[in-house]
């Protein structure tokens, strides 16, 4: 049997996809990036082979992609993550044209056609506010779990106006709020509000086609989602772990190779 890998070093989580003949999913990974992205790209390989009950001389090929996917020494090729996440959302949700991968420093908007060709993107400015980076300070801040944001904001009651477009300027508009006594549930349901607006003028950029999907660690956070399919109009798909999505379109190419 040919087997083959796609690995997605993140700058906070990096995953591997093990597929064999025919695309099929044979292994899931995940580990937390930290700062060496050579270190944890082999000991990612390494886990996933054991994982898989593999030797490296079993896989034919592996295709890397992500923030830190010049540091993988062991891979035939790279690819350009928009290009492994165009695949990937296709191969697991073959209705989708237009998907949202919310990446923690960045978020990236993708329009495509029914074989996973490209029409039109765009990527998110450097600030971090329309990313889960976002979330993470607001999660410092507000001093809860980032796991325990979406639960948060779905029992929002009104949600709070943030006016800026600033990262640094956003966390202190958040302080402000905690000290002026408004519900961290209201604060959370704002910010995802902001961060949904954002995406939504991310999307009038390209074009926005049905149906839609949500891909990236940004995916698990369902109040994220739910604000996003309220501000868009429209529901959102989720694929089955949506954070892996880029690392399966990378091995999908490791394949075609």
């Amino acid at each position: 049997m040919n087997y083959v890998i796609g690995i997605d070093i993140g700058t906070r989580t990096s995953k591997a996809v093990v597929i064999g003949d025919g695309g099929r999913v044979i292994v899931r990974h995940i580990l937390n990036s930290g700062y060496d992205y050579s270190s944890i790209a082999i000991r990612l390989r390494d886990e996933v082979l054991r994982i898989a009950d593999l030797d490296l001389h079993d896989i034919s090929s592996i295709v890397a992609t992500g923030h830190g996917s010049k540091k993988i020494s062991f891979s035939n090729t790279r690819k350009a993550d928009i290009l492994c996440c165009a695949k990937g959302i296709t191969s697991s949700c073959p209705r989708v044209r237009t998907v949202v991968d919310i990446q923690r420093t960045y978020t990236q908007v993708i329009r495509f056609d029914e074989s996973g060709k490209i029409k039109n993107y765009a990527i998110s400015e450097k600030c971090a506010t329309g990313c889960g980076c976002f979330l993470e300070i607001i999660s410092n801040v507000l001093r809860v779990g980032e796991e325990e944001l979406g639960p948060l904001s779905m029992n929002c009651e009104t949600p709070l106006n943030f006016s800026t477009g600033c990262a640094v300027f956003g966390e202190s508009e958040v302080i402000s709020r905690v000290s002026e006594g408004f519900r961290k549930e209201d604060i959370i349901g704002g910010i995802h509000k902001a961060i949904a607006n954002k995406i939504l003028n991310m999307l009038n950029r390209i074009g926005i086609e049905k149906e839609c999907a949500v891909c990236g660690g940004g995916a698990l956070n369902m109040g994220l989602i739910k604000c996003m399919e309220q501000t868009l109009d429209c529901e959102l798909l989720i694929p089955s772990d949506p954070q892996f999505i880029n690392a399966l379109g990378a091995a999908l190419m490791a394949e075609a190779n």
